[in-house]
């Protein structure tokens, strides 16, 4: 008898982005430094007092640059963190009153902070199902949301599994070719099933002359299944630029993204997304109504089994009053904290990394993981891939002993990127949120403990979204939201710091 080793295939080969200057300086600061040693050099010619007087500042204005944390971030990024946070409390706008009781002066309850100024319009895709589009006023952005029930992967082959990871990875890689895309995101959320669909399938079909015995079970399977069950929902957001920035007719616009529609959701189903379909506005509406106030979630359920619908409008899915303080977000019946993605996994992980962090947790009203995802298109990726591989070749041949060593591994997966880039693989941005809603302040401690435990099961690091909580939240809902396109100091500066 002989035996074959079966190997497990694994994925991983992910980099950060090598930030250009020298050492933690960025470019900015390397330039200041250069800069700075030149003015100081001119000085000096004219007395050693006028070169002391150059230099200091130039000291001042460098050392913030150089002194960073875990995740990259540098002092003058952290203040202004800070400032911004001062200004909004100062200004009163961390709190949110909307309805009828409020100042607003159509009474509703429109959607607060980065989606006030967002519109609803819905078309109908070429198999006559609508959709909702997203009309992101401030940056001229549309975005579509498709809804999706992943197979799971449970009892499934491991070459299945790796053909979903593979076609899941094709369409990713498409996503750079999309015309005017701007960015995409996953959100998976997961949450205690209430029962009501369950209710609303058995009771009904009790008939009336059923034996008491047979109708006791049936009550008490309907009674305690939510106990012991929970609920996942999965959707993806896509968000679209008008070129040049310029503004499209409504008709136009529709018929746009409703040809686009059915290849997305060919391409879903393709990579284990089960069944597949555009949300409409109605959906969308809900869908950010019960983000907002959980306890609603039943309510919603149970109209949508009675009336095959809500009626709820975009204008009324907002909350009714919102407060954010440094840790958290209040928010009508829920307290939600978000975690943001400092360090990817590092090396070889395998298709169930993710597994511990995408089910649902128990003490938790609801949990959500957006994976945001920014496609780069062909052009600026053959830049990055090159430019990196000089980075690591330079990095390899240049250090000694550990970190040659990690220099050398660093360089293998610079050249197996540039020959995957190559062969037509495309190259995506990626980072990740995690939303956890409790009922009150004190569960925030025991959410805190169980996000602890999750990251160090999938080998990754986050750290809370502290004075951004509300605008975290948003981000991580399925309405479009992509940071990089809500930053005041453009993401290629950023990029340079």
């Amino acid at each position: 008898m002989s035996s074959e080793a079966v190997s497990h295939p694994t994925y991983g080969n992910w980099r950060r982005p090598r930030r250009a200057g020298l050492g933690p300086l960025g470019l900015v600061g390397t330039f200041g430094v250069f800069g700075g040693l030149i003015l100081t050099l001119l000085a000096s010619l004219v007395s050693l007092i006028a070169a002391a007087v150059v230099l200091v500042p130039v000291v001042l204005f460098v050392t913030p640059l150089a002194v960073r944390t875990q995740d990259g971030r540098n002092v003058y990024q952290l203040l202004a963190l800070r400032i911004g946070w001062f200004r909004r409390k100062a200004k009163g706008s961390h709190t949110y009153v909307s309805g009828p009781l409020s100042r607003r002066a159509d009474g509703r309850f429109r959607p607060p902070g980065l989606l006030s100024r967002v519109t609803m319009i819905e078309g109908r895709d070429p198999y006559d199902r609508p959709f909702g589009v997203l009309h992101h006023k401030g940056r001229n952005l549309y975005t579509i949301v498709l809804g999706c029930e992943p197979d799971g992967g449970s009892l499934v082959d491991p070459d299945q599994l790796d053909i979903w990871v593979a076609s899941w990875g094709e369409w990713l890689s498409r996503l750079s070719h999309e015309p005017g895309l701007r960015g995409a995101s996953v959100s998976i959320e997961t949450a205690p099933d209430t029962g009501t669909r369950l209710a609303h399938e058995v009771l009904p079909r009790i008939q009336p002359d059923a034996p008491p015995a047979a109708r006791a079970v049936m009550e008490e399977v309907v009674e305690r299944y939510p106990s012991a069950s929970s609920e996942m929902h999965t959707y993806i957001a896509l968000t679209y630029g008008s070129p040049g920035g310029q503004k499209r007719k409504r008709d136009e616009l529709l018929a746009d993204l409703a040809i686009r529609i059915p290849g997305l959701l060919t391409g879903l189903v393709g990579a284990g997304g089960g069944s597949a379909a555009p949300l409409s506005a109605e959906r969308i509406a809900e869908i950010v109504r019960v983000a907002y106030d959980p306890a609603v979630a039943a309510e919603v359920l149970d109209a949508q089994a009675q009336h095959g619908g809500t009626g709820l409008e975009w204008e009324d899915a907002g909350p009714a009053a919102a407060v954010e303080t440094v840790n958290a977000y209040q928010h009508d019946s829920g307290i939600s904290r978000t975690w943001l993605l400092t360090l990817a996994p590092r090396g070889t992980v395998r298709s169930n990394v993710l597994r511990g962090m995408l089910e649902a947790s128990p003490g938790t009203r609801r949990k959500r993981v957006a994976l945001l995802y920014r496609p780069i298109d062909p052009g600026t990726s053959a830049r990055i891939v090159e430019a990196d591989r000089r980075s690591a070749q330079f990095m390899a041949t240049s250090g000694r002993g550990m970190v040659q060593a990690r220099a050398a591994s660093e360089m293998a997966a610079a050249e197996q990127t540039a020959a995957e880039e190559a062969a037509g693989a495309g190259l995506v941005e990626f980072s990740l949120m995690l939303t956890v809603t409790v009922d009150s302040v004190d569960e925030l401690a025991d959410a805190t403990v169980t996000v602890r435990n999750l990251q160090a099961a999938a080998r990754m690091s986050l750290r809370p979204a502290d004075r951004m909580q509300a605008a975290a939240f948003t981000c991580s809902l399925p309405v479009g939201v992509l940071p990089w396109e809500y930053m005041l100091v453009p993401h290629e500066l950023q990029e340079a710091l």
